[in-house]
């Protein structure tokens, strides 16, 4: 058992990493919203439930939710209204004629991978079906599925290479050439799922250290809040939460409920 011990200290570390990471990436707040509540339907139910957590997201769309990104404010309208949440989603996607591969889905998934009561062989599976609660293209689920596998890799000890491979294995061809170093091209502040995953493996995988990682992509986004959560979450795992420094976390209005929900992961079994 001693034996485990150094080894889950530093899978603790990464877990709380994670969403101590995601917090200091978003800087207006949205994004962190939607995981504190899935990560606390998880931690509740100890899998993935997609009603309960759906449910989450309208308690907090009525009581006045913001940051959500467009596609879904339009379907938590919709299903405000009282249109079941599948038939919600299809109809934005026609109502924006297919533009729905946003970021949304991919800066949510972060509990997923820090949920050790998901298998990690389902790790993927889990993260595109939460993407679907609000995101029908395929590419919004793809890149959540991608940010949800080489997050939970790295929180398991592997190394960045390893990571970045399991998490493009069966992608799609678009999140695959985001994952990949070698082809990062010109990057571009946006909400496009491959984008916003492209931007952030780039500056993760050029930094060396969580803090520098993070300021580029600051930098780099502007005002955009999109790339940085990303950097933020896969920095988080990559480095752990000791690497974070506190100043990069005064933002945060929400940080003792992060730090708890984070705790909480931390106490289930070692896996």
């Amino acid at each position: 058992m001693n034996d485990h011990k150094p080894q889950w200290t530093g899978i603790k570390d990464r877990i709380t990493g994670a969403l101590l990471g995601l917090a200091a990436g978003d800087r207006i707040g949205g994004p962190l919203q939607f995981a504190l509540r899935l990560a606390e339907s998880l931690l509740k139910h100890a899998r993935y439930d997609r009603g309960d957590v759906f449910r989450r997201y309208l308690v907090w769309y009525r009581e006045g939710a913001f940051d959500t990104g467009p596609v879904a404010e339009r379907v938590l309208s919709l299903a405000h209204s009282g249109i079941p949440v599948d038939s919600a989603v299809l109809h934005v996607d026609r109502e924006l004629e297919g533009k729905t591969a946003g970021c949304n889905p991919a800066h949510r998934a972060a509990p997923i991978a820090m949920a050790l009561t998901i298998p990690d062989e389902t790790v993927a599976e889990t993260a595109r079906q939460q993407a679907s609660l609000t995101h029908h293209h395929p590419l919004a689920g793809d890149a959540a599925a991608a940010v949800a596998v080489l997050c939970r890799t790295l929180i398991r000890g592997h190394s960045w290479e390893t990571a970045l491979d399991r998490a493009g294995d069966g992608r799609m061809p678009a999140i695959r050439t985001a994952l990949d170093p070698a082809d990062y091209g010109t990057l571009v502040p946006s909400g496009f799922a491959p984008e916003t995953l492209r931007a952030a493996t780039h500056f993760v995988n050029r930094a060396t250290c969580f803090e520098d990682a993070l300021a580029a992509s600051l930098r780099f986004a502007g005002g955009a809040n999109y790339a940085p959560v990303l950097v933020g979450t896969i920095g988080g795992a990559r480095w752990g939460a000791r690497q974070i420094p506190a100043s990069e976390l005064g933002h945060c209005l929400d940080r003792n409920r992060v730090e708890r929900v984070a705790k909480a992961f931390c106490l289930s079994p070692f896996s």
